[in-house]
């Protein structure tokens, strides 16, 4: 293994889902191109919590993009993060922002948004949208493809 991925504690060997968000460790590991201005971009299609009220499952496309600075995000640890909300109770205004500021937090990227795509919850779907900022001169940054709600699949 080499230096800069000294001290990853999940990838490469066998690793439990953790319980919760607050217990899940997001890792990092250096920009192999950090000269450069690129996009790279999380899809979660299938992002699951509770109703922090009836306990009853939510679901979520989730579409993280993000231009990384120094960090980016092992991907296998944000796996596994995002799994963490199975069986965490919270709105989804609650989640969406949680996942937001954990990868910001990790990474200090130069930029981020999230689109969290939720499906109706009575009858309503919501969609959530945030980002650090407007996205820097000179990186495409594709729509995240997610169509408007009429029976998303």
């Amino acid at each position: 293994m080499t230096e800069s991925y000294q001290g990853l504690t999940q990838l490469g060997q066998q690793t439990p889902s953790p319980t919760s968000p607050e217990t899940a460790q997001l890792e990092r590991v250096p920009n192999p191109r950090p000269d450069a201005r690129y996009l790279i971009r999380f899809t979660s299609p299938e992002f699951t919590s509770l109703c922090p009220l009836t306990g009853q499952p939510d679901f979520a496309h989730i579409v993280i993009d993000y231009v990384p600075g120094e960090w980016i995000v092992e991907s296998k640890s944000l796996k596994l993060f995002l799994g963490s909300f199975r069986n965490h109770g919270a709105f989804h205004e609650a989640c969406t922002m949680l996942v937001a500021s954990r990868v910001v937090e990790i990474t200090n990227p130069v930029w981020l948004r999230i689109g969290a795509y939720w499906y109706p919850r009575g009858g309503i779907p919501i969609d959530l949208f945030w980002q650090t900022g407007a996205p820097p001169d000179g990186v495409w940054v594709p729509d995240q493809g997610v169509p408007p709600y009429r029976g998303r699949g």
